[in-house]
């Protein structure tokens, strides 16, 4: 459940400047690392600045949404947690996007095989497998393994059928009216990080009282009568102040800027760490390492299983 699990937990901030300030924070602590002997102007040139990260991150995020919409998983928000703590420049959303989708598809049982994932994307998909397996671990440890989460189309789906059995008995076509632009309104905030702010509930009530604004229905005696029937006028203020805010956070998506994504791709490639890029030889000699240190310990448990055997089969013929 949403209320008790790791998404409320550890997934939820208190407003999108939070959320700056971590990204932030990621970027520093990668220019700091990897800026250690340059002087402040020639950084600033080099490495990404965090408003240039959040425009290519939107970029991602669109082609990851087309991605999805022709595959037909859902939209992972794994993408959205990840790069809150990491900086694009240590990663790649090019490489993590795909591993982010294919985590997704186990986690929520959409089954489906690593040759059949790579079979919908174009170009060399044994590199896509390989990379997909090998970040998959890491995208796991980053999340620190809270894999689940709620979106907001459960909780639409209830309100729905909320509405007919206790407020529309009669006008169940009504309630269908809400349906389409409702799911619209809630696909729409996939793209925004209205889900590191608000419960699915909220996004999904947020749906359906737009929808109700867009078909001229009422919802307000629903919402406070039925709804948050028995609860306190400050309560019902602060679900209104809410869902206001989702509603503008939607509605008022920044344009992304086509204009701008190729120069700032162009800039990532220089300054981005070779050592999580799969093209480079850092990253392929640190592959062929970790094969050969664990071709070693597999080497070492079956040299040691042989000792074993053989000293049960000296013992059992009672030879010391």
């Amino acid at each position: 459940m949403f209320a008790s699990g790791t998404q409320k937990n550890h997934w939820m901030f208190t407003g999108p400047e939070e959320i700056d300030l971590l990204r932030q924070e990621a970027n520093e602590r990668f220019v700091n690392e990897f800026g250690k002997n340059m002087d402040e102007d020639h950084r600033k040139a080099h490495f990404l600045l965090p408003e240039e990260e959040k425009l290519l991150m939107r970029h991602f995020e669109f082609i990851l949404r087309e991605f999805c919409k022709k595959f037909q998983p859902s939209m992972p928000k794994y993408v959205l947690r990840f790069y809150i703590h990491n900086s694009l420049m240590d990663f790649h959303p090019r490489d993590l996007m795909l591993t982010c989708v294919y985590l997704a598809c186990k986690v929520e049982e959409f089954n489906v095989s690593i040759g059949q994932f790579v079979g919908n994307l174009k170009g060399d998909r044994e590199k896509f497998a390989n990379i997909i397996l090998g970040f998959e671990l890491l995208l796991m440890d980053k999340l620190h393994y809270h894999l689940t989460v709620h979106n907001p189309f459960r909780p639409l789906e209830g309100f729905l059928i909320d509405l007919k059995t206790r407020y529309f008995k009669n006008k169940a076509e009504d309630v269908e009216r809400l349906r389409r632009n409702a799911e619209d309104f809630v696909d729409r905030s996939l793209a925004t990080e209205t889900c590191l702010l608000f419960s699915p509930s909220q996004i999904a009530l947020a749906g359906i009282i737009h929808s109700a604004g867009e078909e001229g229905i009422s919802l307000d005696n629903y919402v406070t009568g039925v709804l948050m029937q028995g609860t306190t006028n400050e309560e019902v203020k602060k679900m209104a102040s809410q869902i206001k805010r989702i509603k503008y956070l939607v509605k008022n998506q920044p344009s992304l800027q086509r204009e701008l994504i190729g120069p700032v791709q162009r800039k990532l490639e220089p300054c981005r760490n070779q050592a999580n890029n799969p093209e480079s030889e850092i990253y392929k000699r640190r592959l062929e390492e970790m094969f050969e240190e664990e071709e070693e310990e597999r080497s070492r448990k079956r040299q040691k299983l042989m000792e074993e055997e053989r000293a049960a089969e000296r013992a059992l013929i009672g030879i010391p």
